[in-house]
């Protein structure tokens, strides 16, 4: 892809690369025998998905820095090339590729359970990492799953110094409750001081916080990091800046078939909206409705001509 940057300034994504494997079944899984699913080996990772849907939300110039194995870099460079990322895939010498395993329920609720294998999506450490990377960009964003192995999380420091160097805002989606239960709170949340913005879900924002209730949860977190978006699902988003009450934006209207890459979704176009001078409500609408638009199709990425739904 050409080396142009977009009016508005470049988007880097850091973060995770991964192959999904997707099986949507409908109602329990049958314990010690067979389950009839329909399976589909798509591209992923929380990093990539979001880069994919900041692309497709406008954003001209998405870049993304992630880490594969041998066996499937070409292809996706491929997918990300082809979805109008410029990716930079640090090829792991002895990882495979990531694998995440999605388990779709495909009831009313299109319900999600993950088996993850992070494989070398991980294994990204401050080596890969390089200033230059910065040129251009306006803003950076990095993937929560970064923070939960050291060498990922030193390279996330690293990046996180050089765009404060730079003063270039930084974003952090925390990606998972159950991973960030065992990294344990107070680590993430002394990561979470140099952000400028922090886009948890609702079970996110409140297992940081303790509270039980989302909008004190967001509210108390963005005393800590000056802007929080938290995603709430089919009850939309809260916006909230340094300890004020929420803004509540709602959600678009969708019926789910799988809810894999929702929230990348919501991310990648709420961030492309910002590029582009939108305010944070009005970039939490946009991501409302491109979360919407990922519930509707399998996959955790947007829909693209020619690449079916």
């Amino acid at each position: 892809m050409d080396d142009g940057v977009s009016p508005d300034g470049a988007l880097l994504v850091v973060g995770d690369v991964v192959t999904d494997v997707v099986a949507r079944h409908r109602g329990p899984l049958a314990a010690g025998t067979d389950t009839a699913a329909a399976i589909r080996t798509l591209p992923g990772g929380a990093g990539a998905n979001v880069a994919c849907w900041a692309a497709h939300a406008g954003c001209a110039d998405v870049r993304l820095l992630g880490r594969v194995g041998a066996d499937a870099a070409a292809w996706h460079e491929r997918e990300l090339v082809a979805a109008g990322v410029r990716p930079r895939l640090v090829v792991d010498p002895t990882a495979a590729t990531g694998t995440v395993i999605c388990l779709v329920d495909t009831g009313a609720a299109a319900e999600r359970t993950f088996l993850t294998d992070s494989g070398a999506s991980l294994r990204l450490e401050p080596a890969d990492w390089s200033d230059g990377l910065l040129d251009g960009v306006a803003r950076l964003h990095l993937s929560g799953y970064l923070l939960f192995t050291e060498p990922s999380r030193e390279l996330a420091r690293t990046a996180l110094a050089a765009a404060h160097a730079r003063g270039v805002p930084v974003s952090l989606d925390p990606a998972s409750a159950g991973f960030l239960v065992r990294l344990g709170v107070d680590r993430f949340l002394a990561f979470a001081e140099g952000l400028d913005l922090l886009l948890p879900s609702r079970d996110e924002a409140c297992l940081l916080t303790g509270l039980p209730d989302p909008a004190d949860a967001a509210a108390k977190l963005s005393r800590l990091v000056p802007l929080v978006v938290t995603k709430a699902g089919a009850d939309g988003a809260l916006v909230a800046r340094s300890g004020s009450a929420p803004v509540r934006v709602p959600a678009a209207p969708a019926v789910p078939r799988d809810t894999t890459g929702a929230g990348d979704a919501f991310t990648g176009a709420f961030l492309a909206a910002l590029l582009t001078g939108a305010t944070p409500e009005e970039a939490a609408a946009r991501g409302c409705r491109a979360g919407a638009a990922a519930v509707e199709r399998v996959g955790g990425r947007p829909r693209r001509a020619g690449n079916g739904g």
